[in-house]
């Protein structure tokens, strides 16, 4: 929505790995290096570690766009399988044709990949098994892993490996009982956070590759950002976009402290305060505690957490004129339950807030049983004439479309947790992540949520496509009819059915007040807002509960 506003062709600042927006700091051109070596050589383990959201996962897509002709690789995204299902995905990943009687055997999928890499080595090709989230590797699989590389001719191994996760990687690998695949590792390298210049430079690479051609950030505001996200591309990403937002919404062409300031309240869920606030606050405490010596006890207590208050919106900047959706008031004699601490309920539930377990209970808001199978849930899903958005947005967005949704959470250990948000009200959000749903303030939501999310939703006719000018049916036909309703437009004669001008202006409409691009196309996204602005029946909702439970 901000492009024409800044004078760009395209969001800078998604997180979606784009190995055009590889930004090769000095750290990242060596770990490049190590990558690009691991690919050319033969034999051994190369083993790539980072924090969450360093950059590991773009490297590998620019890895994979810049490898060698003769070389073919297998990338696996999701490691967290049993030993015949990794076996398994990495032929399908090659393209092997695996036979039913095979499939759930070591032996038989371990000679099928050996005949395999025996035949691409005579035809001079090199065969490269990249694992992302690698720390995510049961010790079984990660064994099996190792005895992948004895396929070997007598000079050069047939094999090789490449590594990539977060630093638990590294634990992992320590333990004795993996200490023969550790003694294979020949190259080792660990992505660190970018520095204060690099996080500059950073920012002004992602928006010259989308096309500005003049300074957006001031100085100072890119201090900021480096001071907010440490250093880390995927924060340093968010807190941009948000920052773009802002200013677009407040007719600023000129992003400024303030408005990373406010940015970063937005993300975070608290008021970024400036250094000297917080030294001079702290000064006082000390000030206080050393005036009487009989408060000493009580010196806990001075400290003030920051937080975002319960009356604040925690709306992101462009969705700020958006009216909040309608609640009905609590009943009377209804006691709202006390908010629960986040990081707690995430311990305490650890074991239930696995992707299968957040699909099983979304599933089950749609009427739908648990996926049993081994197939990915949004397959199951289509089978039912529904479809996964898998996306990255923020909580305004989660509002706008009106639906449960998966949340991806990461704590300060960089642990990863799914849970399902059954409910987003102005303050607090009810989350599904144990035996009853939860109720969590959006500042502690928005701490450990980074904006991905997984949602459901029923296209009208069972097909999944974008509408646009010219085009007719039955799903145009809703389309118009329900954008009529939202603007109060009743009419007792049948809709039309065709995009014509009229319907253009309509979808521009709705999308220019909903905070979406205004482009007159109605994409997945806006049909699934205009979908959650109607709240149609037999379709759970998130604000089928009030704020107050």
């Amino acid at each position: 929505m901000y492009l024409s506003f800044f004078g760009l062709n395209e969001k800078p600042f998604s997180i979606t790995p784009d190995p055009r927006y590889l930004f090769l700091s000095e750290r990242h051109a060596e770990a490049m290096a190590h990558l690009l070596y691991g690919i050319k050589e033969a034999g051994g383990f190369i083993q790539l570690t980072g924090e969450v959201g360093t950059g590991k996962t773009t490297i590998v897509r620019s890895l994979l766009a810049q490898a060698p002709e003769n070389t073919e690789i297998a990338l696996i995204l999701n490691p967290r399988m049993t030993a015949p299902e990794f076996l398994l995905t990495l032929c399908e990943e090659l393209g092997i044709g695996v036979p039913d009687a095979a499939a759930g055997s070591l032996k038989d999928l371990v000679d099928i990949l050996n005949d395999y890499l025996l035949h691409a080595h005579a035809a001079g090709k090199r065969v490269v098994l990249v694992v992302d989230e690698a720390q995510n590797l049961a010790p079984e699989v990660l064994e099996q892993v190792r005895l992948l590389t004895n396929l070997e001719t007598n000079t050069q191994k047939l094999l090789q490996i490449i590594l990539i996760g977060q630093p638990e990687l590294r634990e992992l690998l320590d333990r004795s009982e993996l200490r023969q695949l550790a003694q294979r590792i020949t190259g080792r390298y660990h992505l660190d956070p970018l520095s204060a210049p690099e996080t500059a430079a950073y920012v002004r690479h992602r928006l010259r590759v989308a096309g500005a051609t003049s300074e957006i950030f001031s100085r100072r505001a890119l201090q900021k950002i480096f001071g907010l996200s440490g250093g880390v591309p995927r924060v340093i990403n968010i807190l941009c976009d948000r920052a773009l937002l802002g200013g677009y919404s407040l007719d600023r062409h000129r992003i400024t402290t303030a408005l990373v300031r406010q940015a970063g309240s937005e993300v975070f869920g608290r008021q970024a305060r400036r250094r000297w606030i917080a030294w001079s606050g702290a000064a006082a405490a000390l000030f206080v505690a050393a005036a009487s010596l009989a408060l000493w006890r009580f010196g806990p207590a001075l400290q003030v957490p920051v937080s975002v208050p319960a009356h604040a919106d925690p709306r992101p900047l462009a969705h700020a004129a958006r009216a909040a959706p309608a609640h009905t008031a609590p009943p009377p004699g209804a006691a709202a339950a006390a908010p629960m601490r986040l990081a707690g309920l995430l311990a305490r539930y650890a074991g239930q807030t696995t992707a299968a377990a957040a699909y099983a209970k979304l599933f089950t808001l749609w009427g739908l049983a648990a996926p049993q199978s081994t197939a990915h849930p949004c397959r199951r899903a289509a089978r039912h004439g529904l479809y996964c958005l898998q996306n990255q947005g923020s909580l305004g967005e989660l509002r706008l479309y009106n639906r449960p949704a998966i949340l991806l959470l990461s704590d300060a250990a960089g642990h990863t947790y799914h849970v399902v948000l059954r409910h987003l009200g102005h303050a607090h959000a009810t989350l599904d992540l144990g035996p009853t749903p939860c109720r969590v303030t959006l500042a502690a939501l928005s701490r450990d949520w980074l904006g991905q999310y997984v949602l459901l939703w029923h296209p009208v006719d069972g097909r999944l496509r974008t509408l646009s000018a010219g085009m007719s049916g039955a799903t145009v036909r809703w389309l118009r009819t329900s954008l009529e309703r939202l603007e109060g437009v009743h009419s007792s004669s049948p809709a039309d059915n065709v995009y014509d001008a009229r319907m253009v202006r309509l979808v521009r409409r709705f999308q220019r007040k909903h905070g979406l691009a205004v482009d007159g196309i109605a994409g997945v996204e806006t049909q699934v807002a205009v979908s959650g602005a109607l709240a149609e029946p037999r379709t759970p909702l998130l604000d089928a509960q009030p704020d107050g439970h």
